[in-house]
């Protein structure tokens, strides 16, 4: 079985890639998934707000430490003394690039354009095969609007594109009112790539501290059926690449993401929770199904239930609404 694929570019050994996770933070594991059989990696995102405080630190420490005590400035470390969050980035995406064989995509996650292009700069320097940008951005605020929200990720990938020649994937939340119309800008602009979705984790109350509190909660194979929808109704009606994320516990749910036309399926929250080992279980479920399907490779099967090649176009779409509430039945009967 033929089980290549071609993503943002490059050719994949299979559609199975890690995501960004703490995983890519250690090499050990970073190598055991790649001995599993990933045929990349998604290195942990790099974080605007973390590079801000760097910053804000820095300017600080050099600034006032002087105030009062003038001799001390020739006392004072020097700027590349004090590791920054990017440095340490760099450091780890260089000793990945040695340890694999396999292509390593960093990942920057903000909303600004800010540092993005040094940023950027930097990690295709540092060899970078590819570059995920993540724009999670949460539009709370009332006098913005949507229009706002979806120029925010075109100026970002355009200001970054005049910069970078890597491949660039935008990994995309579900929440815009037209999800095909942004892509097509974004792949106009010179996106290579979406990732399918990005999640929001959502803040929970303590009743009884009475406090915000973060809430981490893994995915559910349920959550993968939200990007197999999109993926299946934009296949064929984008050049660029589509990456599944969010909700692939199995080799099913992987499965059905190719069917619906995805190029790769991103893995975390099940290697989060089986190991790294999970990984080659999923390979090997997807090995077995293609012994047993009429197709004989990963191209050959890519979207053939996508919407374009489904038998009932019509099935991701509202009519499966109306037919999924209208044939449900209450318990009882009643």
């Amino acid at each position: 079985m033929d089980l290549r694929t071609t993503y943002l570019g490059l050719t994949l050994k299979n559609p199975l890639v890690p995501s960004a996770s703490p995983l890519s933070r250690s090499l050990d594991m970073a190598k055991k998934l790649e001995d599993a059989g990933a045929s990349a990696l998604v290195m942990y995102s790099l974080f605007e707000e973390e590079l801000q405080h760097d910053q804000e630190v820095m300017d600080d420490y050099l600034n006032h430490q002087t105030l009062g005590h003038a001799e001390a400035a020739s006392f004072l470390p020097l700027h590349g003394d004090l590791p920054s969050r990017q440095e340490s980035y760099l450091e780890q995406l260089t000793r990945l690039k040695q340890a694999l064989e396999i292509p390593v995509i960093a990942s920057l996650n903000g909303i600004t354009p800010g540092g993005w292009i040094e940023h950027g700069k930097a990690l295709q320097q540092a060899g970078a095969d590819a570059l995920e940008l993540n724009v999670y951005y949460i539009a709370g605020d009332s006098r913005i609007s949507g229009v706002e929200v979806e120029r925010r990720y075109i100026d970002l990938l355009h200001e970054l594109r005049q910069h970078v020649t890597l491949p660039i994937a935008m990994k995309l939340s579900p929440q815009f009112s037209s999800v095909a119309n942004i892509i097509s800008h974004l792949e106009r602009v010179g996106a290579n790539g979406v990732s399918l979705f990005n999640r929001f984790y959502q803040p929970d109350i303590d009743i009884d501290s009475l406090r915000v509190t973060p809430q981490l909660s893994l995915s559910s194979s349920a959550d993968a059926l939200l990007a197999m929808r999109w993926i299946a109704m934009l296949y064929g009606r984008v050049k660029l690449s589509l990456a599944a994320t969010g909700g692939v516990h199995n080799h099913e749910d992987a499965v059905k993401m190719l069917l619906a036309g995805a190029d790769v399926v991103h893995l975390c929250s099940t290697l989060l929770i089986h190991g790294t080992g999970r990984l080659a279980e999923i390979l090997r479920g997807i090995e077995d199904w293609l012994e047993e399907s009429p197709y004989e490779s990963i191209e050959q099967l890519k979207g053939t239930l996508s919407q374009q090649h489904a038998g009932d176009a019509s099935a991701y779409a509202r009519a499966n609404y109306l037919q999924l509430l209208n044939s449900y039945l209450p318990a009882g009967g009643g």
